[in-house]
Order: C-alpha cells, then structure tokens, then sequence
C-alpha cells in the first residue's frame, strides 16, 4: 500500500508543479533572464543526466564501456555526423568494449 500512497503524492505534486506554472503572469516570463534559464536548464540537466549515467555506479566513479560510447558519440557530433549514426557509433563502440572485457 505504501507504493500506491507513493504515486498518489507524486500525481498531486506533478499536478501542483504544472498548476503553478499555469499562474505565473505572462509579464515574468517575458523577462531576458527567465527566458534564456528556460533555454539554458534543460541542457545543463540532460548534460548531467548523461554524466551521471556514463561515469557513476551507484555512489562510486567508473570508467567503463559507457565512457568509450561517450567518447564515439562526441567524435561523431564533432564531425558533424547525423542522429543515427552518432546513436550507431556509441552504441557499437559500447559494444565493442564490452565484447573485448573491458568493460
């Protein structure tokens, strides 16, 4: 039952959240400082969320196959490589590295 009770106090304050920014006046939107954070957060989230994903295992630092997929991945951006094949490389490099064990 504490599972239900868990997701009934996450359903209200995802309700609660949106709520809130249906309130906020158009007028504080339009400010220069809120509207580049609006464009600047979710990057610097997703950026985290990568690292995060990429470099920890549980509460300690690795470096595995994850970061070799990291690395292709930025090789392919840099080169200016479409979606899919930057998506392809990470993950056959992941791949790669973890066939070889060392990963």
């Amino acid at each position: 039952m504490n599972v239900w009770i868990a997701i009934g106090v996450t359903v209200l304050g995802c309700y609660a959240v949106k709520l809130a920014g249906l309130l906020v006046p158009a007028g504080a939107l339009e400010r220069p400082l809120v509207k580049r954070l609006a464009a600047l957060l979710p990057v610097a989230l997703l950026a985290a969320l990568t690292a995060q994903q990429t470099f920890a295992d549980g509460q300690t630092l690795v470096l595995d196959a994850r970061a070799a997929g990291l690395a292709a991945a930025a090789v392919a951006l840099m080169l200016r490589a479409p979606f899919l094949l930057v998506v392809a490389a990470a993950v056959l490099v992941t791949a790669g590295v973890r066939a070889m064990g060392a990963g």
